[in-house]
């Protein structure tokens, strides 16, 4: 599949934009431009072709967070300009606005780097990471701490349909879910475990842990866009830093 403008960025390029986007919500106060932050993303992501997967993604991970989050400092923030009441939750301005504040700056914070993973692949991040001169150790770390929870999704999913396939209900309400998945939390463990060996053996046949210098035949290359693009982001960071100081 052809890779479009956005896709075709360096890794680091579109990692540091999600650093620009965080840094920049924290810089400039208030939350209107925060919450302004989401449509400018979901903008970029319809360009890059993975609008459905961005927003889909967004509303599973952060939808509950943000509800939780406005809904506690909306009644728990102190402030003394009451704005309601409703038995013994109280409103008020400071709380209300604060609440505004911090469910905007997450949603922008957290949008802009599942953004990013939709945008790159995770080995592709992992190999600009160590092109940039993190030890071959760290990047696996990195991988690794990535992968995880993908990996041990497949997992899970495969035991489940082991367990399905033996006759366990593993389909319905809430709780019959969770009587078929707690029998198999053993056999993901012990596979996880047993994973990890493996990988270890593997690692140690492609002698990763000898002291000499590694090669990879994946190659990641740098346009003259992503030459520039850290430089602007830099330099619009240093002026609203500027602008904020003198305001």
């Amino acid at each position: 599949m052809q890779k479009n403008f956005i896709q075709q960025l360096h890794p680091l390029t579109k990692f540091f934009f999600a650093l620009f986007v965080s840094a920049s919500v924290l810089i400039i106060p208030g939350f209107i431009f925060s919450f302004l932050v989401f449509p400018m993303l979901l903008l970029i992501a319809v360009a890059a072709g993975v609008a459905k997967e961005f927003f889909g993604t967004v509303m599973k991970a952060l939808l509950f967070l943000l509800i939780i989050v406005f809904f506690m400092q909306l009644f728990f923030y102190p402030g003394d300009h009451l704005i309601g009441q409703w038995g013994i939750f109280k409103w008020t301005e400071e709380g209300l606005n604060y609440g505004l504040t911090l469910t905007s700056r997450i949603l922008a914070m957290g949008s802009v780097f599942i953004l990013f993973f939709c945008l790159t692949e995770v080995r592709d991040f992992v190999k600009s990471l160590e092109d940039a001169g993190l030890p071959p150790m760290g990047a696996y770390v990195v991988l690794s701490t990535l992968q995880i929870i993908p990996e041990m999704r497949r997992q899970a999913n495969t035991i489940m349909d082991a367990q399905k396939t033996r006759g366990v209900e593993t389909e319905g309400s809430m709780l019959t879910r969770a009587r078929a998945f707690i029998p198999t939390l053993t056999p993901l463990i012990l596979s996880s475990i047993s994973s990890t060996e493996e990988r270890a053996i593997t690692l140690e046949s492609r002698a990763f842990s000898a002291p000499t210098k590694k090669t990879s035949l994946h190659k990641l290359t740098k346009s003259t866009a992503d030459r520039i693009l850290p430089f602007i982001y830099l330099i619009i960071l240093l002026g609203m830093v500027l602008w904020r100081i003198l305001t």
